[in-house]
Order: structure tokens, then C-alpha cells, then sequence
């Protein structure tokens, strides 16, 4: 039928991990589908980019152009509507980002294309292409059929799968620019950065990470003590960011910040997928929760099933003799 073509996010010079988890994906459903993967880097001065993209044995085409410097989702829509023209791929995938949120679902009215967003999954059986979508906080993966298409449009959960390694070196291909022109009515002004506060958890090695399970912040003790124990960083869910009990700067999830510590531990937390999209990158998950079906579970390398109030005190005692 066609190619997949996964288009590469970056900001500020550096490709976006979603760019990368996307190639764990798109080169079966590529091959069931009689193709092949094919990314696509629209920017200003991307050999860097293209070259590191091509590492994963994949081809890379590029458009090139200071017209592109920095992202502006009337561009990328206009652009990615002359390329699907063009290639003709059998799926477009992006990131279900902030910019690919942006403007997937215009391109699709634009083109009258099916679109799934957020997925977590795709397959191609007897000759349909099916989706998978978290529902209900996670509790449920749905599986939908697309209607028939020249075209389908994708995007892709952050954190939904893991990167694959870099394997074998691919090729790149310079593409002319299909749109030249300006758009007056959108503009991009600047790029402002959140300030990081005393402690960004994006590095950090170990983390200990809190949610609505804490209950109340005269409760915080518990964790700190056995966050010092470990010399780990305090983290978050929304629910203990919202409550105040930590710095909005300590969020782990899709509102807040992408971790992969060595070593994550969730107390309390039932694991919404805005949570675990943030941390499933984590080298290994110690969760601690008395609902035996909280999602949270769905990820771990270890699990606790009982109230973190009797296990967490003890955990820190054990941890202490240790040293």
C-alpha cells in the first residue's frame, strides 16, 4: 500500500524522545502494510538532526528552510498537506503533542482523513489498520478499525512505548520546500522556558513520588524520610501537585515533565495515563497502592499491594539497617 511516515518532532535543536519511541512501531505496521518507515524532519539547519534520525536504519527525508526555524502549525499543516499529495504514505504518525495536537485534526478535516489521536498501539490485520486508545484513566484499552482510506493520520502517545536502540545507518534525502510563503495572521513571538526549580527531576537518579493516596501534607514526613534514606528527589502527581504538598515544578506526567530515573518510587498513586506517560521511561518502578487494579500496576517492576502507611515506615527501617 504505502510507507509510514513518522514525523520527527524537535525543539531548540534537540529531537524529542516521542521521535524515537514512534520507530518502535512504524516499521512493522510499514512491513505488514508493503512498505517501508520513512521519517520526515521539517526545520532550519537539520543535518544533525537527519543524521542522528538515520542511525535507526530508516530513510530521512528533509525540508530544509529558515522559512521553518521555529514551529508554526499553519506551516507544518500546509507543508504536510503537499507531501501527502506527493508520497502518498499509507499513515502519517506524529507525537500527540502540544505541537502535534496542533494540527493533525485541521490537516485531517483539510483532507478528509480518518484520524486517531493519542494512541498507545497500532496493528494492520486482514487488510484493516486498527488503533489502540487508553480509556477511562487507563482502566480500558479500546481497539478501533479505520474506515478505508488512501491515507490515515496518527498521533502518538509520549512514553507509550519504549525507544528502540540504534541499529544500523539509514539514509537521508533533501526534499524541496512544497510551501514558500508566509502566514500573516500566525506568528511565532519567542520560546519562554518554565524556570527549574531547586531540584530538576528530569536528572535525577532516584525519585520517591507521592499522590492522592498521602492524603493530607502533615503526612509528608513518611516519604521524606525514606526519600533521605535513599537519597532520592521528591516527585509527583498532579493530584499532590494541585493539593500543594510539592513545587508544580516536581510534576511527573503529561502536564508536567517526562522523567527516567534508575529507580522510581510510586506511593499512592493509582497511575492515570497523564502519569505514566511521564515516568514509564523509569529503569525500574516500585509501586506501593492497596487497590490491586490501579493501573499504576500495568508498569511496574514491583508491586505493593497495601496501604502505604504500614509499608513505607518499614521499608525505611529495612533501608537504614542496610546502610
Amino acid at each position: 500500500m504505502g510507507n509510514v511516515l513518522v514525523l520527527a518532532e524537535h525543539r531548540q535543536g534537540e529531537l524529542r524522545d516521542v521521535s524515537f519511541e514512534m520507530l518502535a512501531v512504524a516499521p512493522a505496521i510499514a512491513k505488514d502494510m508493503g512498505g517501508e518507515a520513512v521519517v520526515l524532519l521539517v526545520g532550519s539547519g537539520m543535518d544533525d538532526l537527519a543524521k542522528k534520525m538515520a542511525g535507526y536504519g530508516v530513510k530521512v527525508l528533509v525540508v530544509d528552510d529558515p522559512n521553518f526555524e521555529n514551529f508554526n502549525a499553519e506551516k507544518y499543516q500546509k507543508v504536510l498537506s503537499a507531501l501527502i499529495d506527493d508520497l502518498k504514505p499509507a499513515v502519517l504518525m506524529t507525537g500527540h503533542t502540544a505541537q502535534g495536537v496542533d494540527f493533525m485534526p485541521a490537516l485531517a478535516v483539510e483532507k478528509n482523513l480518518p484520524l486517531a489521536a493519542d494512541t498507545i498501539g497500532l496493528a494492520y490485520e486482514d487488510g484493516t489498520l486498527k488503533a489502540t486508545r487508553s480509556m477511562y484513566s487507563g482502566k480500558v484499552n479500546a481497539v478501533m478499525a479505520f474506515k478505508p482510506a488512501e491515507t490515515y493520520l496518527v498521533t502518538f502517545r509520549e512514553g507509550a512505548v519504549e525507544a528502540p536502540e540504534a541499529a544500523a545507518e539509514g539514509s537521508v534525502e533533501k526534499l524541496d520546500n512544497p510551501f514558500t510563503d508566509d502566514v500573516p495572521y500566525r506568528k511565532f513571538v519567542e520560546y519562554v522556558e518554565a524556570e527549574v526549580g531547586d531540584v530538576d527531576i528530569t536528572q535525577s537518579d532516584i525519585l520517591v513520588a507521592i499522590g492522592r493516596g498521602l492524603k493530607e501534607d502533615k503526612n509528608l514526613p513518611v516519604v521524606e524520610e525514606l526519600a533521605a534514606a535513599i537519597k532520592a528527589d521528591l516527585a509527583g502527581s498532579r493530584a499532590a501537585t494541585d493539593a500543594g504538598w510539592i513545587p508544580h515544578d516536581r510534576q511527573v506526567g503529561t502536564s508536567g515533565k517526562a522523567v527516567k530515573p534508575k529507580l522510581y518510587i510510586a506511593m499512592g498513586i493509582s497511575g492515570a495515563f497523564q502519569h505514566l506517560a511521564g515516568m514509564k521511561g523509569a529503569k525500574t518502578i516500585v509501586a506501593i497502592n492497596k487497590d490491586p487494579e490501579a493501573p499504576i500496576f500495568t508498569v511496574a517492576d514491583y508491586a505493593i499491594v497495601d496501604d502505604l502507611f504500614k509499608v513505607v515506615p518499614k521499608l525505611t527501617e529495612k533501608l537504614k539497617e542496610l546502610k
